[in-house]
């Protein structure tokens, strides 16, 4: 058995392959950038206006000049103009080109307009303001995106501005979700006293698809051919395994021998931890494909996802996590040595969060994941965690 930070240690050595393809601009959402993504020309590309009303050189004013004759009306999309008479001013619209000769924009609220004339009504005119100036955002070739940046919506934006029709990403692995026992009933099923419900499959296929990658789902019974047949079939149409159950000792868990008969070697079993202790991860020997044999309880289940698969994953796909810290509202008490992930519904209060202790009925309380928000984890060389102690957490919900 190995500790929490050995299992991680482990996980971050053994990271999937990257390779990459190229998608189309708008088939980039949730996927991970391989490539910079840089300014085509000056942000914004010209002098910009960012208010509706009149334009000026601001020299004239700074000599007390109040008045202005209007030479134009000038509307976001029209090429640049050069004003004739500096002393004169253009009705300008936002968005619209700064025209050559003027520099300075007053606000229709701040003026009268009368017979072709513009009167500056305000004394508290600055030169430059209300224009948003050439190139100040990023200049031509400069980096506006970074490579390993998870593309989202203004992300998108970014590369329709650039003329970026298609992006060079990361290539999504290929992943199965296989439950495993012949206690399991498909949802749609009155499951007898004996069974249950298939539920964390559609949990574990949830959690993977907020990453935005496909899942497969597929299940095992306990029959040992059957076992055989199915896992050969798994290695040979998917790279990266997540079985459910059928890892432990139990005289029907057959998926570790099997596995390792099919050239999966095994780099850990068990992590000294509570909940999820029977946790199996290994590696085919030419190290592209990857398994994962999460425990049965749904709870267990649940935080083996959340704290290994998912963070392993994103660190294969170039993805930078941030550990996140609460503080405990009330005390813990936890006797055993082993690191303990306790549920804990969340406050966000002043750009901190505060953990409130939920109490379950152990790593088969399913129920008790929609009370909480997140996991707290608390290292394994303590009993007694006080209220006011700060511990990471692994946040699965946003606080309210």
């Amino acid at each position: 058995m190995i500790s929490v930070k050995e299992a991680e240690d482990i996980l971050g050595r053994s990271l999937l392959p990257i390779h990459l393809e190229t998608v189309p601009l708008d088939k980039s959402l949730g996927r991970v950038l391989a490539e910079e993504i840089v300014a085509d020309r000056d942000f914004p590309p010209y002098n910009r206006v960012t208010m509706d009303g009149i334009a000026i050189k601001g020299a004239y004013y700074e000599k007390g000049q109040a008045v202005y004759k209007i030479e134009k009306v000038v509307a976001a999309g029209e090429p640049r103009y050069a004003i004739k008479d500096e002393s004169s001013c253009v009705e300008i619209m936002t968005g619209a080109v700064l025209p050559d000769g003027l520099d300075t924009v007053i606000r229709y609220e701040d003026v009268t307009i009368e017979n072709g004339e513009a009167t500056i009504l305000v004394d508290n005119v600055k030169t430059g303001q209300n224009v948003h100036g050439k190139g100040t955002d990023r200049t031509k070739g400069e980096p506006i995106v970074p490579k390993g940046r998870v593309m989202g919506a203004a992300e998108i934006a970014i590369g329709a501005t650039v003329g970026k029709t298609h992006l060079k990403v990361h290539k999504l692995p290929s992943v199965v979700i296989v439950s495993t026992g012949d206690e399991l009933v498909p949802i749609d099923q009155t499951p007898e006293p004996h069974q249950i419900r298939a539920s964390n499959a559609l949990m574990l296929q949830a959690a993977v698809q907020s990453l935005g990658l496909p899942v497969a789902i597929r299940h095992l019974t306990d029959d040992h051919e059957a076992v055989i047949k199915g896992v050969r079939q798994l290695l040979n149409d998917f790279e990266i395994l997540v079985f459910i159950g059928g890892s432990s000792r139990g005289k029907y868990d057959y998926i570790p021998e099997t596995l390792e008969e099919n050239g999966v070697s095994r780099y850990f079993y068990k992590v000294k931890q509570r909940p999820g202790k029977p946790f199996w991860f290994g590696a085919r020997e030419a190290g592209n494909q990857f398994v994962f044999a999460l425990p049965g309880n749904p709870v267990s289940c649940f935080l083996c996802m959340e704290k290994y698969f998912k963070p392993w994953l994103k660190n294969s796909l170039g993805v930078v996590e941030h550990k996140e810290m609460a503080t405990l509202k009330e005390d813990i008490h936890f006797k055993p040595p082993l690191t303990y992930f306790a549920p804990v519904r969340l406050e966000y209060k002043g750009g901190q969060y505060t953990a409130i202790p939920m109490s379950g009925q152990g790593s088969g309380d399913l129920a008790n994941l929609a009370d909480a928000d997140a996991f707290m984890q608390l290292p394994e060389d303590q009993q007694t965690f006080p209220t006011g102690s700060t511990y990471p957490i692994i946040k699965y919900r946003h606080a309210l």
